[in-house]
């Protein structure tokens, strides 16, 4: 097993919480309700191309990105679309189909990538309605074609809290795994991040990095910082969501969209934590049926506990989601004496409770903030849990204050919201971290397009 670099990290947090699901996989009969949300696709204005009623393939275009009409977004599966939902000034939410009992597929044609350029790959990701997937820095957005990135990063490394295994997920279809590796090296310098002991070190037509070191030694970000950092007027693409090049390797060898993904089903909450095969946007409600107890006041989130979106039973899996998540949501939680307890059974980075004495243990988290919004306190803690170049403080202070010049300087190009996720977990000041960052990066997007 050989790599190119092996970056040890320091800086970062692994936070060990109970309800890890087991490498083992159970079968879900599908309910037929699936819906593909924009807002899963940072950075895209939908512009929907069917109606309600409308009979679709899987793989058939739903909507398309407003700004670049040739990236569409295609539909999971066969069936019925039933509804256009849509939010305040008309904004689309979701596009929602009943899926036909037999499915039927829009046929594309297998291609050899091996005889493809990079512009014959891009051309049939566009056709495939599954350009989109693929992100960039700067801005952390989904991509456009109109502009060639310098490299390609891709993060097979999966170390957020309760994440799963992406070795598992690939069991069996390795190839899939290499083909989409190989399409995308045909676009531009491709490398692969993985954990030092991983079974895909020996991928072929990319450059293979072995990054250890705590959480988020994961995020596709901290790895293009640590390999070739993204200066102003630079693009790389990224991909964070290793499923994706599954997408990607099955659309090339089979002809066809399949955009089944393995999801944990995870939290201290649930009942027997597993692992299901779904499809991109099938319902939740089929996966979260019986799975916790009713009576719990709980929180479900589209995601892993640091960067997903709280849903409920009734929402969809997101496009980019392989984790289901049930913590407690904590609003029911009665403390006597409040702080002054020892909370031997309650996590804390700053040995404020004295859990910290009962070394490695599991923790069974709630939802709650447990404080207010403050001042910033420059201490230094964002730096201890954010493997970057930058400066983690003075670069929020910068967005919040709208300094341009200041933000440019001091990285912003770098970074995307899910870098400061454990930053806003530690922060004694209870920011909302990632939305602050988010916010930053829309702005300087419109600035400078």
């Amino acid at each position: 097993m050989s790599f190119n670099q092996v970056v040890h990290l320091r800086k970062g947090l692994d936070i060990r919480l109970k309800g890890r699901a087991e490498e083992t996989k159970i079968q879900l009969k599908s309910n037929g309700k699936f819906a593909l949300c924009p807002d899963d696709f940072e950075g895209v204005t939908p512009k929907v191309v069917v109606k309600e009623g409308t009979q679709v393939k899987a793989g058939d275009i739903l909507f398309v990105n407003k700004q670049y009409p040739q990236v569409g977004f295609a539909s999971p599966v066969s069936g019925k679309v039933t509804a256009i939902e849509r939010g305040e000034r008309r904004k689309v939410l979701a596009v929602k189909i009943d899926a036909d009992a037999q499915q039927s597929y829009r046929e594309l044609g297998s291609k050899d990538v091996a005889k493809m350029d990079g512009k014959a790959v891009v051309e049939a990701l566009l056709e495939g309605g599954i350009f989109g997937y693929i992100n960039q820095l700067p801005y952390a957005v989904s991509t456009n074609p109109e502009t060639m990135p310098k490299a390609i990063f891709v993060s097979a490394l999966r170390d957020k809290p309760l994440a799963l295994s992406f070795e598992y997920e690939v069991k069996g279809q390795e190839n899939d795994f290499q083909t989409g590796l190989t399409a995308l090296s045909k676009i531009a310098k491709t490398y692969l991040g993985v954990g030092k002991d991983s079974a895909l070190a020996d991928m072929k037509d990319v450059e293979v990095n072995a990054f250890v070191g705590p959480c988020p030694a994961g995020n596709v970000g901290v790895q293009v910082n640590h390999l070739d950092p993204v200066n102003k007027g630079e693009v790389v693409w990224t991909i964070g969501d290793p499923s994706v090049v599954l997408f990607i390797g099955r659309l090339f060898n089979s002809g066809k969209v399949n955009l089944t993904r393995t999801v944990a089903l995870c939290g201290s909450e649930v009942k027997k934590p597993v692992c299901v095969d779904m499809l991109v946007g099938e319902e939740l409600a089929t996966l979260l049926s019986n799975s916790y107890d009713a009576s719990h006041h709980v929180r479900i989130i589209n995601g892993n506990v640091l960067t997903g979106r709280q849903t409920t039973k009734d929402g969809y899996l997101g496009a980019h989601t392989s984790e289901i998540t049930v913590i407690p949501e904590g609003d029911q939680a009665d403390e006597m004496l409040g702080w002054i307890m020892p909370r031997f059974g309650q996590f804390s980075v700053n040995r404020s409770y004295f859990s910290w004495l009962m070394g490695k243990k599991d923790y069974a988290l709630d939802a709650r903030v447990k404080g207010g919004e403050r001042h910033i306190i420059m201490s230094g803690e964002y730096d201890k849990v954010l493997p970057m170049d930058i400066y983690g403080e003075y670069l929020i202070k910068a967005i919040i204050t709208g300094d341009i010049d200041r933000q440019e300087a001091l990285g912003i190009y770098e970074v995307s919201p899910e870098d400061f996720a454990l930053a806003e977990f530690v922060d004694s000041s209870k920011l909302e971290l990632q939305r602050i960052v988010r916010e930053g990066l829309n702005i300087l997007r419109k600035e400078n397009n």
